[in-house]
C-alpha cells in the first residue's frame, strides 16, 4: 500500500509513556489517617517493603551464627530500616518528632494505626450521632436545613 504523503502509513504505531508509580504519598498531619494509610501501604508496596510492617523481627537463634542467617538478619534489618524510614519522611515534622524513637516499621505502623484508628472511629461516632439528632425546624429555612443535613451525610460517606 503506498503513502500519499497524508500521515502515517502504520495507524497501529503507539507511543507508550513511563509513569512513575511510585510517587510519595502527601506528608500525614494527623488528618484523613485512612486515606494516608492506603496510600504510604501501596507506595512501600511498589518498593516491595510493605512486608515489614507486620513482620517481627528476626533473632539469631543459640548456634545459629552461621554467615548465612547473620547476613539474612541483616538484610532484614536494612529493608526494615528503609520502610520505617520511608513511613517516618511521609510525616508532618510534628509527627516525625513524635514518632522517630520507634524502633521498626512494625513498630511505628501500629503506633500510628492505634492512635489515628481510634480518633477516625471517634469522629465518626460524632457525626452519627449528628445525624441521628437532626431536627427540622421551623423556624430556618428548609434549604439551608437540607444543605446542613446533606454536608453530615457526606462526611459520613467519606
Amino acid at each position: 500500500m503506498a503513502s500519499n504523503g497524508a500521515g502515517p502509513t502504520n495507524p497501529a504505531v503507539h507511543v507508550t509513556t513511563s509513569v512513575n508509580h511510585t510517587e510519595k504519598p502527601d506528608k500525614f498531619n494527623g488528618l484523613d489517617f485512612k486515606r494516608w494509610q492506603q496510600k504510604m501501604l501501596f507506595y512501600l508496596t511498589t518498593l516491595n517493603l510493605a512486608r515489614f510492617l507486620t513482620e517481627e523481627v528476626p533473632t539469631l537463634k543459640e548456634g545459629e551464627q552461621n554467615a548465612e542467617s547473620v547476613s539474612a538478619v541483616e538484610a532484614w534489618n536494612h529493608s526494615d530500616f528503609l520502610c520505617r524510614n520511608y513511613v517516618l519522611n511521609g510525616l508532618s515534622d510534628a509527627l516525625y518528632n513524635v514518632l522517630c524513637e520507634k524502633k521498626t516499621a512494625k513498630e511505628l505502623w501500629e503506633s500510628l494505626d492505634r492512635k489515628y484508628k481510634t480518633e477516625d472511629a471517634g469522629a465518626k461516632k460524632f457525626l452519627v450521632g449528628r445525624f441521628l439528632d437532626f431536627k427540622m425546624l421551623d423556624s430556618k429555612p428548609v434549604i439551608s436545613q437540607v444543605q446542613e443535613l446533606q454536608l453530615i451525610l457526606h462526611q459520613l460517606t467519606i
